[in-house]
């Protein structure tokens, strides 16, 4: 999630018993939910370093641990150092801080782990990336109860608490909504894509056999028979605004189809009719595997992009005098002119050696 969310979430849990363990702990709590996301500075090395390490290690296992021992020595060397007035409440001590910043860092990765986005939540050990699917990364619905419930009716210790519980049930509702709805629109893919969807490749896992998505994993990119296309895998991807509206990908063998879906549409409430067309208006990318494309994927920027990237797609050009050029693009950030954020570029000449490497459309 973004770190506004991060934020209010940990100033709603800093008005349960939380924080009360005394001054400073409603800081802590503020400072270890956002701690997880540190690792931006990695952007000084750059677009490459960026993708290797964003929601790696401090997002996983030990960066957990880790991360709640730092923040609460940080908070606590601070508490001795800024003088108290008599009358505040006592300074949390370290052994309550401790446990405050690991439930911060915890719950940090635990709402990233239900967006699109996913997060590692393995490393160092393992560098998969685990999602849900369920959350966009920016949920309008969380900022929106999380901000009323800090703002309003706020007066008294009971309405605090109160609130503290109606959000809690409120977020634990959009979670809730939003989970079905990604269910649903999964199960509505054979009617948008018709005709158009193959059957799964024989090397693929079968669609939606998991409720955690994962990735990078083999990719199929043959046919199961050698001759006919076949399905690697669907993917929803939800809106920015309505739970109800989602982006279906089909990734085949040779490509991807995107269809989105709006749950409130009657036609997904009916029973399946043979006359309908609503698999006519698929959008459809090519990600056809060539031997430049495996010589770009070797590449250190090809293995970073593959990587980081969940539904990467390729295409290779050849331009005048012979020089290859492999452009890759992350399907999960489909642009209104087709996929263009999260790309990267490969140039290969035509004895082979590589002319360059960058990230960008």
């Amino acid at each position: 999630m973004d770190n506004a969310t991060h934020t209010l979430f940990a100033l709603t849990l800093a008005r349960t018993r939380l924080g009360r363990a005394g001054r400073g702990a409603a800081v802590a709590l503020v400072l270890a939910s956002n701690a997880p996301d540190i690792d931006i500075v990695a952007t000084a090395g750059g677009t490459g370093s960026y993708l290797t390490w964003h929601r790696g290690p401090t997002h996983g296992l030990l960066g957990v641990a880790g991360l709640a021992f730092v923040v609460a020595g940080l908070v606590s060397l601070a508490l001795r150092t800024i003088g108290r007035d008599s009358d505040e409440s006592p300074d949390a001590p370290f052994r309550k801080l401790v446990p405050i910043c690991l439930i911060g860092v915890l719950c940090h990765v635990l709402m990233d782990l239900p967006t699109v986005y996913g997060t590692r939540a393995l490393s160092p050990f393992d560098w998969h990336w685990f999602s849900l699917d369920w959350m966009p990364i920016i949920d309008v619905y969380l900022l929106g109860a999380l901000t009323a419930g800090l703002l309003f009716g706020s007066e008294s210790a009971s309405a605090r608490h109160r609130n503290v519980a109606i959000v809690l049930v409120l977020m634990a509702a959009n979670y809730g909504i939003r989970a079905a709805a990604h269910h649903v629109a999964l199960a509505n893919a054979p009617r948008l894509f018709g005709p158009l969807l193959p059957q799964p490749c024989r090397a693929a896992a079968t669609p939606s056999a998991s409720t955690v998505e994962y990735w990078p994993h083999p990719a199929v990119m043959t046919p199961s028979d050698g001759s006919t296309r076949c399905l690697v895998q669907l993917v929803a991807i939800p809106g920015f605004i309505s739970p109800f509206q989602w982006r279906v990908v089909a990734q085949l063998s040779n490509a991807y189809e995107v269809h989105d879906i709006d749950l409130l549409d009657r036609r997904v409430r009916q029973p399946p009719n043979a006359s309908e067309v609503m698999w006519r208006t698929t959008e459809r990318y090519p990600n056809v595997w060539t031997a430049a494309v495996w010589t770009a994927a070797s590449t250190d920027l090809g293995r970073t992009f593959l990587g980081f990237s969940r539904l990467p797609a390729a295409r290779a050009t050849i331009e005048p005098g012979g020089t290859t050029s492999v452009r890759w693009a992350d399907m999960r950030f489909l642009g209104p002119r087709g996929p263009v954020f999260f790309a990267a570029l490969v140039r290969i000449a035509a004895d082979g050696h590589i002319l360059e490497e960058r990230f960008g459309p």
